[in-house]
């Protein structure tokens, strides 16, 4: 008999290819709005598109890492509920544009991203900053941190690697809080692969180096991107630290609202994501890690990367569907 209540077992196998029909398509959705220069629509119709696919599901779901606070997001917002309320009680992070500024310029690395685990599996981020660091797989534990300066993060990967500085490189977010970062990354004679949005798909582009030419990432961005992107590497492998970071007592307020009272800790990702969990992203506008959506005479066609921590298996899914059924 199977269970119904949320404290049914979470099957990450058999939940695996709904996560990835979820990722799929908030992307389809987005599509007619690549390149067309409206942020704001480009995302709302993947946001659309991701909450009623996730409620086609057989989960007692809570959006743990969503849109925004429940007073600044309309749907998928911070606590909501997902899901048909038949089965596992699960956590949800996601993004459902990661990069809409990306898709409106029809600029590369825009993904639609979501993870699943167990309840009380992944750390509830307030929507603040945070400073990241994160590296591939292959490395000994704790080669670089958060407290080291960007000069010795690199000078400390090049040895591991048993290479130069200068055989280095890393993705930065393109961002004037960011420039004495970048000058000093330069000094050691590392290149730097500089990216104008869409952190998560920076930091997974660290996993598969060989691939996409990243060998770490570093900076600050969004807090809840950076559960998102640990999410990621919990599947594919590799290090990465996140520090809190606050502008102001109402971003304080809202880490003390999710619970966290240390506000100098530093996460390493197995306390950012506490138990094994799926993950799913779907390439909007193409890039290193996903090719973008083609449109071919009455088809589309989306790659989906669905990944399972549990078992470290990773798939990489195309997905050809008649093109009437998604204009």
């Amino acid at each position: 008999m199977t269970s119904t209540t949320a404290d049914a077992p979470f099957h990450d196998r058999l939940l695996s290819l709904g996560l990835a029909r979820v990722a799929e398509q908030a992307a389809l959705a987005s599509a007619p709005l690549i390149g067309r220069g409206d942020e704001k629509a480009a995302d709302q119709a993947a946001v659309n598109a991701m909450r009623e696919q996730l409620n086609l599901l057989d989960i007692a779901g809570v959006v743990v890492i969503g849109e925004g606070e429940r007073d600044e997001a309309p749907m998928l917002f911070i606590g909501e509920e997902v899901g048909t309320g038949n089965g596992p009680g699960v956590d949800i992070a996601l993004d459902p544009l990661e990069g809409t500024t990306l898709t409106a310029k029809d600029m590369p690395n825009a993904l639609t991203v979501i993870a699943m685990g167990p309840r009380g599996s992944m750390l509830h981020a307030p929507d603040t900053y945070m400073d990241k660091l994160a590296i591939g797989p292959g490395y000994p534990e704790g080669v670089v941190s958060l407290d080291m300066s960007p000069r010795e993060r690199v000078e400390a990967l090049a040895k591991a690697k048993g290479c130069a500085p200068s055989d280095i490189t890393v993705c930065i977010l393109e961002r004037p809080r960011h420039e004495p970062m970048i000058a000093e990354v330069r000094e050691t004679g590392a290149s730097i692969r500089l990216i104008t949005d869409g952190d998560v798909a920076g930091v997974m582009h660290c996993a598969e180096a060989e691939t996409t030419g990243i060998d770490m990432y570093m900076g600050s961005g969004g807090a809840p991107e950076g559960v998102l992107a640990a999410a990621a590497l919990k599947c594919m492998g590799g290090q990465i630290f996140g520090r809190l970071l606050f502008r102001n007592d109402d971003e304080r307020g809202r880490a003390a609202k999710a619970g966290i009272t240390d506000l100098d800790r530093i996460y390493a990702l197995d306390e950012m994501v506490t138990q094994d969990v799926i993950f799913a992203a779907t390439g909007v506008t193409g890039g290193s890690l996903l090719p973008r959506i083609k449109r071919q005479p009455g088809w589309v066609e989306t790659t989906t990367l669905l990944m399972r921590s549990k078992t470290g298996s990773v798939r990489r899914m195309t997905y050809r569907t008649p093109l009437s059924a998604h204009q």
